[in-house]
């Protein structure tokens, strides 16, 4: 591979600062943003006060620990506008994902913002080995997932020509990497695997493909991953990381020369370790749950978001801004499922659809042939135990799921009283996928 360690003078000069030039900046960035939100998000207001904080009380970086935290159902309780900090008018772009109550979660954009969000994505790509010129191939989804247009607007940022092929069509994905040689593919870990199955189904080596550079993000993914990826194409694998809450991708990213971690931007985003379970701010180097608050955010300010993803901060390496460690897991029961979020509870108002099934269910995740897989295990009703009923049982499941959810699933029709019964909490999901 070849190395593709960038020049000094082709980086962001914050990208190189001294720690201390980058904690100043986020002292003055984090006193706007906390009062951007209390001056002009009702919530936020309302948040504050009721913690007994005042954007006044900011008065070094320490002090942002007096603020309340912001959770992913204060977005669902404030469907679909509540949170914003600026009039509906003012927003150029919605983006929304699902929820567990049918109701998604949205997030909006002002035209500054969208424009933060193009130049953090051409950062993360620049970091990753691409450059102006270049050819992108984007097979991240396209629409109401972030993935897609925060790809094209940074690649196209960045100066690259971007392929918009979106997810799917695996067959045209190889066709056109063939045809149109992109040195770029940013895609989910999770998919690249079905793209190297189709050029090996068509019998073409991987290795003679124009791919230098994969950025691979959306769902996490292993080391053991990257070296197979990168044995299979010829190419450099590096991690990319977002929430749509936080911006969407970009808000920390890999770099190429090191691939030791992802650079948190930490002039747009500043990073936090808190215990998962007392809430208190742990030290950088020990492994909490990452929590986020944006600096220059206009639409939808976040103050301490909870993300939670478990990982540590570490010092800079190739940036002097500082690095977060691939993420372990989660905190909560949210499963990852090739870049889609999936709660148990989404499943099981699926389910109640279905007239043949009986409300009780198990979620059981494997990983197959390097892919991961979903088996919802199910029970027929009583007077729908035949083959043809439980097939049809099953196919109408997986198309509720399928369309609803966003994911593919198998689905296992068990005799009436199958799934496993719990006088407690039950068990809904067993993972055992490979770590």
């Amino acid at each position: 591979m070849k190395d593709l360690t960038p020049s000094p003078d082709s980086l962001d000069p914050i990208e190189i600062a001294s720690r201390d030039e980058i904690s100043a900046l986020q002292q003055k960035r984090l006193a706007w943003s906390l009062r951007h939100a209390y001056n002009n998000s009702p919530f936020y207001k309302k948040q504050f006060d009721a913690a007994g904080a005042h954007p006044d009380d900011f008065k070094s970086l320490a002090d942002l620990a007096k603020f309340p935290f912001t959770l992913k159902q204060d977005l669902r309780d404030t469907y679909p506008f509540g949170m914003f900090a600026v009039p509906q008018n003012q927003l150029s772009r919605v983006h929304a994902s699902s929820g567990t109550t049918g109701k998604p979660t949205v997030v909006g954009y002002t035209k500054n913002d969208i424009d933060v969000w193009a130049d953090v994505m051409a950062r993360s790509i620049r970091a990753s080995g691409g450059r102006a010129g270049d050819i992108c191939h984007v097979a991240y989804g396209y629409g109401l997932f972030t993935g897609g247009l925060g790809a094209h607007y940074g690649a196209e940022r960045l100066g690259c020509t971007v392929v918009p092929i979106s997810g799917g069509m695996t067959e045209r994905q190889v066709t056109l990497i063939q045809d149109f040689k992109p040195r770029i593919l940013m895609v989910t870990p999770s998919y690249i695997l079905s793209i190297l199955d189709e050029f090996r189904r068509q019998g073409i080596d991987p290795r003679e493909s124009s791919l230098e550079i994969g950025i691979f993000g959306a769902e996490p993914w292993t080391n053991a991953m990257r070296t197979e990826i990168e044995e299979a194409f010829g190419m450099n694998a590096v991690d990319i990381y977002g929430l749509s809450e936080i911006m969407g991708p970009g808000v920390a990213n890999e770099c190429v020369e090191t691939k030791d971690g992802l650079h948190v931007w930490e002039d747009h985003f500043y990073p936090e370790i808190i215990d998962p379970q007392t809430g208190d701010v742990l030290p950088d180097g020990e492994m909490g749950e990452l929590v986020f608050t944006t600096l220059t955010k206009e639409g939808l300010p976040m103050v301490r978001y909870r993300t939670r993803d478990l990982t540590r901060i570490l010092p800079g390496t190739a940036r002097s801004m500082r690095r977060i460690e691939k993420i372990t897991g989660r905190s909560d029961d949210m499963i990852i499922l090739r870049g889609v979020n999936v709660f148990p509870t989404q499943i099981e108002e699926q389910l109640m659809k279905c007239d043949g099934l009986a409300p009780h269910f198990q979620i059981r995740l494997n990983t197959v042939d390097r892919k991961d897989v979903m088996t919802v295990l199910v029970e027929a009703c009583e007077g729908h135990t035949d083959s043809d009923a439980r097939a049809a049982s099953a196919r109408e499941l997986a198309h509720h799921i399928k369309s609803v959810v966003g994911v593919s699933t198998k689905i296992d029709v068990g005799d009436p009283g199958s799934c496993a019964r719990s006088e407690g909490k039950a068990t809904r999901v067993i993972d055992s996928r490979e770590k």
